[in-house]
């Protein structure tokens, strides 16, 4: 604010700070009413902000610019989207890729061992020149599927925050600039703008009443006080972001935005809490895993002289995975709007979907054990039995082809991609839909309109 004396005419330094206003926004009924008259009254506040309770601000770039660089702008940034080696990772980590890619590392190193036996190396020369291609083929194809599935999700994730954008972007509220009232979007609105609010409007900033008509706001998605709050000059003039007019209209002075309001430092606080919950939880599995360890340890040690250390031991043992799952299970749900892991994102086709995938994934597992035990049993007798042939070296790679079979098997008889084809359809159909006016960004919304 010192690189300029003088903007539009006047002092580029604000006679109010920040932290002042946000210790006002932070006082309820009398109090709040007591601070503002501490600051001279709302219409000194004002002058203090340069604007004017009847005209609003001049409207001008430099000032609006200047107020911005000073108080914030009226975004709360959203997390930061998961870049596409980070989905790259998370793809690798499903079970069946990783058994398929060990077993493809496997056949690759077995097809560039030579037997030694020469009779055997004459017969199988051809076909050793070939036998690395199955392993090759297996990697390509888990790269082909990781890199896919990771594209998927990127573009699903880049979908629904181009929704999300364009969902605040419509979002407009009432101001007075130069005397007019103008509908103007909420991210472009400025500490020291005079916002005319009525019934049913969610109020995009903080700030302090000038003047009321029986307001009444819902102020629950804060407080989580159900009760409507009446608000006015004299007996609680303070206004914030999130809540909701219910009754009356009124005219305010904003005098926090962003993440400087009192939602957006909730906003920021439950971020962190999510983080720091996520961090706790996994250091809390770690403890849990070295307190097991070491209990381990003392019980066989103490085993002759301390029967009770076993019970004591296993009680903190107990007690400590409990709380591990509740944080987890807490992490999931607070952080689970993201990925749409948490419980509560699953909607009922989903969920029934996902339950059919398991069931399917139990016989398709049990088949490709079978498949396994008979294939490998099936070469054993033919083989050793009836052939009368010694064990050679060589016979490893057969029964890693028969391992890689069974997990083909498992592959193919899994459906996986069952719950993923619902979650997909509706981010490659969402922009149809948006072309006839309708935004959907919930599953369960397809499924109750059919």
């Amino acid at each position: 604010s010192k690189k300029m004396a003088t903007i539009d005419g006047r002092p580029a330094q604000y006679q109010i700070s920040q932290k002042i206003l946000r210790d006002i926004m932070e006082h309820r009924g009398r109090e709040a009413v007591a601070k503002v008259s501490e600051n001279g009254g709302v219409n000194e506040i004002c002058r203090k902000l340069y604007t004017s309770p009847n005209e609003g601000l001049s409207g001008s770039q430099a000032d609006i610019e200047h107020r911005r660089e000073t108080f914030g702008s009226n975004v709360i940034p959203p997390k930061p989207p998961k870049s596409f080696l980070t989905l790259v990772w998370e793809a690798l980590q499903d079970v069946t890729l990783i058994i398929l890619e060990i077993a493809a590392i496997i056949s690759l190193l077995l097809s560039f061992y030579q037997p030694t036996d020469d009779d055997e190396a004459m017969v199988e020369e051809e076909e050793e020149h070939y036998a690395w291609i199955e392993g090759l083929a297996i990697l390509v194809s888990v790269f082909v599927v990781v890199v896919v599935t990771a594209f998927n999700d990127y573009s699903k994730e880049k979908q629904f925050r181009g929704l999300q954008s364009r969902i605040e972007g419509e979002h407009k509220f009432s101001v007075i600039r130069g005397g007019d009232a103008v509908q103007i979007n909420i991210g472009d609105i400025v500490v020291g703008d005079i916002c005319q609010i009525k019934y049913g409007d969610l109020l995009p900033a903080d700030g302090i009443l000038i003047q009321s008509n029986d307001l009444k706001i819902d102020e629950s998605s804060l407080t989580g006080e159900s009760d409507h709050v009446k608000k006015n000059e004299s007996t609680d003039p303070v206004v914030l972001s999130g809540t909701h007019v219910m009754e009356g209209s009124g005219k305010m002075v904003v005098t926090a935005v962003g993440v400087n309001s009192q939602a957006g430092i909730i906003f920021t606080l439950l971020g962190a809490a999510v983080d720091e919950h996520e961090a706790a939880a996994k250091q809390k599995k770690k403890d849990a895993k070295k307190a097991k360890k070491s209990g381990k340890d003392e019980i066989t040690n103490n085993s002759h002289g301390h029967p009770q250390g076993l019970k004591s031991q296993m009680t903190v043992d107990s007690i400590t995975s409990d709380d591990g799952a509740g944080e987890d299970g807490e992490a999931g749900k607070s952080g689970g709007g993201g990925g749409g892991h948490g419980g509560k994102e699953k909607s009922v086709l989903q969920a029934k979907l996902t339950k059919l995938a398991i069931q399917i994934g139990y016989a398709g597992s049990t088949i490709a054990v079978l498949t396994v035990i008979i294939l490998i049993i099936q070469f054993c007798i033919q083989t050793f039995v009836i052939e009368q042939k010694p064990w050679r070296n060589s016979y490893a790679n057969n029964l890693v082809k028969h391992f890689i079979i069974g997990v083909t098997v498992l592959v193919v008889a899994v459906p996986e991609g069952l719950p993923l084809a619902v979650t997909l359809s509706l981010a490659y159909s969402v922009k149809k839909m948006m072309k006839d006016n309708n935004l959907v960004r919930h599953l369960d919304a397809c499924e109750t309109m059919g």
